[in-house]
């Protein structure tokens, strides 16, 4: 089993971190480091209430929980030094602000995480492609039968000049 310093575990930690926010797969490949044990860290750096969000994802991705983290983190900070903790970690102050709007605007009785919110869009994203795949089927066979139409149009219009107007019987 392989023994790291801690400085190094560290220094992977805060590429975990905002403003880095470097993937763990990627940390995988430049360090060689297990991801097992990358994940290790990131989940005990979690339990310690350090925000570090997955999957390399912006601030705005964060989980819920990661969010609540850095609320409660900044409630009693002023504005400097608010300032200087959103530029180690990567955020805006207005995202914070948004995030704590967020939690007191939320209802009790419906709490909808950002993950349903973005599965709802992705619901509706899909069905309107299939409505999409539908409707330009339904354009390409119209505009089939209007060339076939148009077709026919020029073709009776030549017969006509050829043979002359048809006899009435």
């Amino acid at each position: 089993m392989a023994s790291y310093s801690e400085e190094l575990k560290q220094s992977v930690i805060q590429k975990m971190m905002p403003p880095n926010n470097t993937p763990v797969s990627q940390l995988v490949r430049e360090t060689g480091i297990s991801n097992w044990t990358l994940y290790s860290w990131r989940k005990k750096a979690l339990s310690q209430g350090v925000p570090v969000p997955g999957n390399g994802k912006n601030p705005d991705l964060w989980t819920p929980e990661n969010q609540l983290a850095v609320i409660i983190e900044t409630a009693a900070l002023n504005q400097a030094e608010l300032a200087e903790y959103c530029r180690k970690k990567g955020l805006f102050a207005e995202q914070i602000q948004q995030w704590k709007e967020g939690f007191i605007n939320r209802s009790p009785a419906q709490p909808e995480s950002q993950s349903s919110q973005r599965k709802k869009l992705s619901d509706e994203h899909e069905k309107d492609k299939q409505t999409i795949k539908k409707l330009e089927r339904e354009l390409k066979r119209k505009d089939k039968a209007l060339a076939e139409t148009a077709a026919l149009l020029v073709l009776t219009k030549k017969a006509q000049e050829i043979w002359g107007e048809p006899e009435d019987d």
